[in-house]
């Protein structure tokens, strides 16, 4: 059996980001990058008012007071959309307004509320604070030939700002892998045969849902092959539903068990099987390999192990096939808040919460209850996986651990469990 970190550098190792398509800005988000974006323009283009008020030249204002204002002729107004027609002199002001091109001469805006508009034309500056102020400089933010976004990049709201500032409308991006997911067992029903699973006869397909959402948040593309039964005629008429997906990822049956045909219908079918155990629990039978090329990954069935086993396994492959350069959480040091027992000699991956306590605001680790493989409200009730060392069997309180934050938005190269 590999460890956690040999398998999960195993799975990454044949896949690599999906062929880039170009998409509108609406359609690119969270996606990332396929090439590096430089800027055709300077931002902002021109030499602009930082908010409302009067363009001028600063000498004209020097020492102007409410008691001892500066009196100036207004010769324009420029609100934003429009471009200044005439260069300041000595003794001039502009009426601006935020985001307006600045005239030519004008070294400062002073803001409305330090104004008095006089008969005539004019204006009285009652303030100087402004002398030399509130002016968005011409490419202060971008220059030209600047490289804004680098491939790789994911492409979140700011990002999507910054390529539609510079009319990049249709980024290079590498597409959303689809991942077909399938649930398999004699005993696993959908919600439209909830009579039955009321009155204790089949078991709801929870991971069904689990895995739509969890393949939805990272990115993917869900495709819901269904529920097989535990024949290996109907493994393959599910099976066959994944063709032209990216990713296969199942649950249930590839452990040891008669009934746990998944692993062996799909060498059957010409998959190249690479592992099948890993040193871990919860989530021991995991099985990877290559079905024509397109990665299979198969899941243990209890619902607690599929979440824990998708979040170190799936999830960095879907991370990979959209083009994230980072396709691992990373882990926090936690200080343990209670003693803990353990059994087997395995890396353990227990749900946990991570918090600040006590004056000092220390991160500590307190469990969410019973840790079974079937209890999905102890991952309901957890935001991180306390990773406890195979060579460990009690861990005392005080001691410290590290710890995987679910929904950390940092990631890291390499796997850090």
């Amino acid at each position: 059996m590999l460890t956690p970190t040999e398998a999960a550098r195993l799975m990454l190792e044949p896949c690599t980001p999906l062929p880039p398509e170009r998409r509108g800005l609406r359609e690119a988000l969270d996606l990332v990058l396929a090439e590096d974006v430089d800027s055709p323009i300077d931002l902002p283009p021109w030499d602009n008012s930082g908010m409302d008020g009067y363009a001028l030249r600063a000498a004209d204002v020097a020492g102007a007071t409410r008691d001892r204002g500066m009196t100036l002729r207004v010769v324009e107004t420029v609100p934003a959309g429009r471009f200044p027609q005439r260069a300041l002199t000595p003794g001039e002001a502009t009426r601006i307004f935020t985001g307006a091109p600045l005239p030519v001469g004008a070294d400062s805006v002073i803001r409305q509320e330090d104004t008095e508009v006089l008969p005539d034309g004019r204006v009285a500056i009652l303030d100087d604070r402004d002398a030399g102020r509130n002016i968005r400089h011409r490419g202060e933010d971008i220059r030209k030939g600047d490289r804004v976004l680098t491939a790789g990049t994911a492409l979140g709201p700011a990002q999507l700002g910054v390529l539609a500032s510079i009319a990049h409308g249709t980024p290079l991006v590498h597409r959303p892998p689809r991942v077909a997911f399938m649930g398999s067992g004699d005993e696993i029903v959908d919600l439209d045969r909830s009579p039955e699973i009321l009155a204790g006869d089949k078991i709801a397909s929870s991971s069904s849902y689990t895995l739509f959402a969890l393949i939805r948040r990272s990115g993917g593309v869900p495709i819901d092959l269904g529920i097989a039964c535990d024949t290996r005629e109907s493994l393959r008429a599910h099976l066959a539903g994944a063709a032209g997906a990216d990713l296969l990822v199942t649950t249930a049956g590839v452990s040891v068990g008669e009934h746990d045909l998944v692993r062996d219908v799909l060498t059957e079918m010409g998959c190249d099987v690479k592992l099948w155990r890993i040193r871990m629990r919860p989530g021991a039978p995991v099985a990877f390999g290559l079905l024509g090329g397109t990665p299979w990954i198969g899941l243990p069935g209890n619902p607690v192990s599929t979440m824990v086993t998708f979040e170190l396994f799936v999830r960095p492959v879907i991370r990979r096939l959209l083009g994230h350069p980072l396709p691992f959480r990373r882990t926090v040091t936690a200080c343990v808040g209670e003693p803990i027992t353990l059994g087997p000699r395995l890396r353990h991956f227990l749900r946990a919460t991570v918090a600040p306590e006590g004056p000092g605001g220390v991160l500590t680790a307190r469990l969410t209850g019973p840790q079974g493989s079937g209890i999905l409200t102890s991952m309901a009730r957890a935001n991180a996986l306390l990773i406890v060392p195979e060579d460990r069997s009690a861990v005392a309180v005080g001691e410290t651990l590290p710890a995987l934050v679910l929904d950390d938005p940092c990631h890291v190269a390499q796997p850090p469990f």
